[in-house]
């Protein structure tokens, strides 16, 4: 992953620049593109020698019409062009999460992904991340994402941190010392 950390790192970069004005809009559009190319069978299609960078670019740039109603202004044409024709479109889903590093970095703030067993109403959400803005004493855009397998409380990521309160992660701190 460090390959594709380090390939990403200047198309982030470049496009931080040249989008300073916009820089949410251009997370909009980069975070639909990113979406798009992680598709397995779209990078084979775009990795076969009998396909032109322009199809690509057709069949990404409809994709991304239809998917979301998003059209691409002429920066992200532009943009998704670069990427095909240097053979960079596997990047695409790093590029858009140094991007959006970047625009947090600027602004203060720090993306947090809240992993929950059950679905968690606004007001409880909003509590939640009041209280996780004080632990991680900065600004968090919080996103919630289920998984089952946490059998009920949370678990935090926030960037490289981790706070996880789940029951899943006691039982298996009662399993290592139970076996220690």
């Amino acid at each position: 992953m460090a390959e594709l950390a380090t390939i990403a790192r200047p198309y982030a970069d470049a496009l931080f620049k040249a989008q300073a004005t916009d820089l949410a809009g251009t997370a909009a559009w980069l975070d639909t593109l990113a979406a798009v190319a992680d598709n397995a069978q779209l990078q084979q299609f775009a990795d076969s020698p009998k396909v032109t960078d322009e199809q690509v670019f057709q069949l990404i740039s409809e994709v991304v019409q239809s998917r979301d109603g998003v059209v691409l202004p002429e920066a992200g044409k532009n943009f998704l062009r670069l990427v095909i024709e240097n053979g960079r479109l596997s990047a695409l889903p790093v590029v858009a999460q140094q991007y959006r590093a970047l625009m947090n970095a600027q602004g203060g703030t720090a993306d947090a992904v809240v992993y929950s067993a059950f679905p968690i109403d606004a007001s409880a959400l909003a509590d939640l991340s009041t209280t996780l803005e004080k632990r991680f004493a900065r600004k968090l855009n919080v996103g919630v994402e289920l998984d089952a397998t946490l059998i009920g409380g949370i678990r935090v990521v926030v960037g490289d941190e981790v706070l996880d309160t789940s029951v899943k992660a006691r039982l298996e701190q009662m399993k290592s010392a139970l076996t220690a």
